[in-house]
């Protein structure tokens, strides 16, 4: 089946803008907040800048508990929350309220892991010269792992991405929805195809920003 589109070109225009909606509130929330977390979770393990086991066992077990449950159940389960905070359990600002929330976990996570893997002595020199915990952050950890944090960034790109897909269960929209009610359900494997390109497209685009911007902070 081919594509009418003068019909579709309206609706491919409005899901693309449906999902750089909920993409670009997601990465900028959820990667802000998932930084301030992970960077949480680092300074405050056992032998680090701001050690608090309290802290860390509490932000551990709320990422632990958040980050397996399936996107689509845990949009059920974050239902009163999300109606606590944005006033309705369906649409796009419902929807997106929730991918904000388990980007947050996923990127709190992967910052964690990042800045795990840093030489300690790098930590320690800065510590002996006198330098504040929030100097140490700024000058010495985001500087030593710029380069993974921008893989990790690109990596939370494509999850919320993919979040993003499963929109029209609560009435969000976007290029998946698209892509199962006027492709799927109408058996037109042409709209498929075409929203699978651009979204193809998409990531591909991204990830080789982020592996540029990766490979120039290397070489700083």
């Amino acid at each position: 089946m081919g594509i009418d589109w003068a019909t579709f070109g309206p609706l491919l225009g409005q899901a693309a803008g449906e999902t750089a909606y909920m993409v670009l509130i997601t990465l900028v929330a959820g990667g802000l907040f998932g930084l301030l977390i992970g960077l949480g979770l680092y300074l405050t393990r056992a032998g680090n800048l701001l050690a608090n086991r309290v802290v860390f066992a509490v932000l551990n077990v709320i990422i632990n508990l958040v980050r397996p449950i399936p996107f689509i159940i845990f949009l059920a389960l974050l239902m009163p929350v999300t109606r606590f905070v944005t006033g309705r359990t369906i649409g796009i600002e419902a929807f997106t309220f929730a991918m904000c929330v388990m980007a947050t976990m996923v990127f709190s996570r992967l910052i964690e892991q990042n800045l795990v893997s840093l030489d300690p002595g790098v930590i320690e020199a800065a510590r002996a010269m006198g330098a504040t915990p929030l100097r140490i952050v700024r000058t010495v950890l985001v500087p030593e792992a710029l380069a993974p944090l921008i893989l990790g960034y690109t990596f939370l790109f494509v999850v919320v991405l993919d979040m993003s897909a499963i929109g029209g269960y609560l009435g969000a929209g976007g290029l998946g929805d698209l892509a199962i009610v006027h492709g799927y359900q109408q058996y037109n494997w042409s709209i498929i195809f075409v929203v699978v390109v651009i979204i193809v497209a998409v990531v591909q685009l991204v990830q080789v920003l982020g592996n540029t911007l990766a490979r120039r902070a290397l070489r700083r």
